[in-house]
């Protein structure tokens, strides 16, 4: 059957974002600032033919600013329009360049909140707006801690939300303002990469809330970014570290913000939630390498377009079971040229459609119309051995949504976990006869399981000879 939301968090998505659902689910877009920088009519044909219905582009400050630069603000207004005229709905994401642009006191929060309110009115048919892009991350906010290793990030970016979002209800008071945009990761350690993770930085944002006697709220949507450390994972992958919130961890998501604001003027564990970013980096096949310079990072471990496809459309079914989640933005419509960079979108360098577009596009149609996939999950894996010999043990593990970790039991031990296809474990050394247990586990915390029983060979000993 189709899955409809609890009627009070549909109303809450619909009254705090009107035009985010394109249907009675999800609505699906991209990060990409094409438009912004080439041809908006090009890009946005682009985004329209991938079958997405919102795009996110960017309006970046810097120090000493309070109003838009006036050819940043007509390309941004050419690129909106070319958004609206085909039906997609335009995000503006307003931000500081990097983290030696960090709004960090005072009288740098009141500039960034004036220059948020002049975008607002300089883009008046936009609705949605972004405040900030990563602020526990140490690439885009420092300082991330005090000298006492406090964390006074949390509480400047808090700080300059909370002006920001009086800033922009002053002027505009139906406009939606999002808050967080956060780094799926963090260290929680003022060491050489100081950050924080999600969880905690959530948490400090609340106790700066709560202790500044604040009565309005901060923000009317919550943004978490969701990337994998690396594209061979899948977005069904549950994180037993505490320091990483990625699309499984919906749970862990919502018990923070529920925690942090859950009694206040702040919503918290009802707050609608979008998942501002996410990709997955394809292999890019020798035809198109002329349209790329440079080299792969070797952490990156992109996957064939199969793949990519799949884990795109698993992010969907995933966020679509997630009651308070209104909306996915994948990352990017087209890949960026550079290898170093990021080359997760459907389409090759140079606009041409990748094999994981058109199943991306299907699936987004359906993720609107609310006929993806059936929720809540409840059913299980299928697991199948396919080999449990020669030193080895393989199995396939399917599932509607996805499957998030594999785990190889023997004799009632956890012998070994594996999170991504194919599922691939040695068998254990020793000899006689073991039971081989499978299990497959899924993001709604579905088990299924395949069992054999096989003997081990003996091991054999060759004799000392004797002198």
């Amino acid at each position: 059957m189709s899955f409809l939301r609890p009627i009070a968090a549909l109303a809450a998505a619909l009254v705090f974002a009107p035009a985010a659902l394109a249907g009675p689910n999800l609505f699906v877009g991209a990060a990409d600032d094409g438009a912004e920088f080439g041809d908006p009519g090009a890009q946005m044909t682009l985004a329209q033919q991938a079958g997405f219905d919102t795009i996110r582009m960017t309006a970046q400050w810097v120090s000493g600013n309070t109003m838009l630069d006036p050819i940043v603000a007509a390309k941004l207004r050419a690129a909106v329009g070319a958004a609206q005229a085909r039906g997609i709905r335009p995000i503006i994401s307003i931000y500081n360049t990097t983290s030696a642009q960090s709004p960090q006191d005072p009288i740098l929060q009141g500039e960034f909140a004036q220059f948020a309110q002049n975008v607002v009115l300089a883009l008046p048919t936009v609705t949605m707006f972004i405040i900030g892009n990563e602020p526990n991350s140490n690439y885009y906010w420092l300082p991330q801690f005090d000298t006492r290793g406090a964390d006074i990030a949390a509480q400047a970016y808090e700080a300059t939300l909370a002006d920001s979002y009086d800033a922009i209800k002053a002027v505009r008071p139906n406009v939606t303002v999002v808050g967080g945009a956060l780094d799926s990761r963090g260290t929680d350690s003022p060491g050489a990469k100081p950050s924080h993770s999600p969880a905690v930085f959530i948490r400090d944002m609340g106790r700066a809330y709560r202790a500044s006697g604040r009565t309005r709220p901060i923000m009317d949507v919550f943004d978490q970014h969701i990337y994998e450390d690396n594209s061979s994972l899948p977005p069904s992958m549950p994180h037993t570290s505490s320091t990483t919130i990625g699309e499984a961890d919906y749970p862990r998501l919502v018990q923070a913000l529920g925690q942090a604001f859950d009694g206040t003027a702040q919503p918290g564990s009802s707050l609608p939630i979008m998942y501002g970013e996410y990709g997955v980096e394809s292999i890019i096949p020798p035809a198109e390498a002329s349209h790329y310079t440079g080299h792969e990072n070797a952490t990156s471990k992109p996957v064939d377009e199969a793949t990519q496809a799949a884990y795109y459309i698993q992010a969907m079914k995933l966020a679509m079971c997630q009651p308070t989640v209104i909306g996915l933005m994948l990352f990017h419509v087209e890949d960026e040229s550079d290898l170093a960079a990021w080359q997760s979108g459907i389409d090759y360098a140079d606009g041409t459609p990748k094999s994981s577009m058109q199943p991306v596009h299907d699936a987004a149609v359906q993720a609107r119309a609310g006929t993806l996939t059936s929720c809540p999950d409840k059913t299980p894996p299928v697991v199948q051995v396919t080999q449990a010999a020669n030193g080895t043990v393989t199995a396939t593990a399917t599932d509607d949504v996805g499957v998030g970790k594999v785990e190889l039991w023997v004799n009632g031990v956890l012998a070994a976990t594996d999170y991504s296809a194919p599922y691939s474990f040695a068998l254990p050394t020793g000899s006689g006869q073991v039971s081989i247990v499978v299990k497959a586990y899924d993001a709604a915390g579905n088990v299924g399981q395949a069992t054999v029983a096989l003997r081990l060979p003996a091991v054999h000993v060759p004799r000392r000879r004797q002198k």
